[in-house]
C-alpha cells in the first residue's frame, strides 16, 4: 500500500591517516631555559590532547633572527616533527599564539614521500 521509502545511507565513520606536519617555533630569549620548557611541554601535550602524535624534537638553540622581532635579535628555535589532524594543528596554532614565550612559529604540513631535511642537507651554500 505505502511506496517503501529508500534506506537511509548508512553513516560510515571516516578513519583518515594523521598528516605528517612539522612546526618551527621560534623563542624568546630574555626567558629562562625553564619557562621556554614548560612552554614547549604545553605544545606537545596540547598536540597529543588533540589525537595528534608528537615525533622528533629538533633543539636548534640560540641563532639570530633575520629581522627583529618584538626587539629582540636572537631566539631559541626548536622544530617539532608530528602526526595530527587540521583539528590539531587548529588547536595548536591558537595555543602557541597566546603563549607569551612564543617570538614567532609556522606549522607546515610536510610532503609524505620525503623526510625533512636535516644537518643543512638540501641547503645551497654560498
Amino acid at each position: 500500500l505505502f511506496p517503501q521509502s529508500p534506506a537511509p545511507p548508512v553513516q560510515r565513520e571516516r578513519k583518515t591517516a594523521m598528516r605528517p606536519y612539522e612546526t618551527m617555533i621560534v623563542f624568546d630569549t630574555a626567558v629562562d631555559a625553564q619557562s621556554i620548557q614548560v612552554a614547549l611541554d604545553r605544545a606537545l601535550e596540547t598536540i597529543r590532547a588533540n589525537g595528534g602524535n608528537p615525533g622528533t624534537i629538533d633543539r636548534w638553540g640560540k641563532r639570530p633572527l633575520a629581522y627583529e622581532i618584538k626587539k629582540r635579535k636572537e631566539g631559541y628555535y626548536v622544530l617539532v616533527e608530528f602526526g595530527g589532524e587540521p583539528a590539531t594543528v587548529v588547536e595548536l596554532d591558537r595555543i602557541l599564539t597566546l603563549s607569551d614565550e612564543v617570538l614567532r612559529f609556522k606549522v607546515l604540513k610536510r610532503s609524505e614521500r620525503r623526510p625533512a631535511a636535516r644537518d643543512g642537507a638540501g641547503v645551497a651554500s654560498n
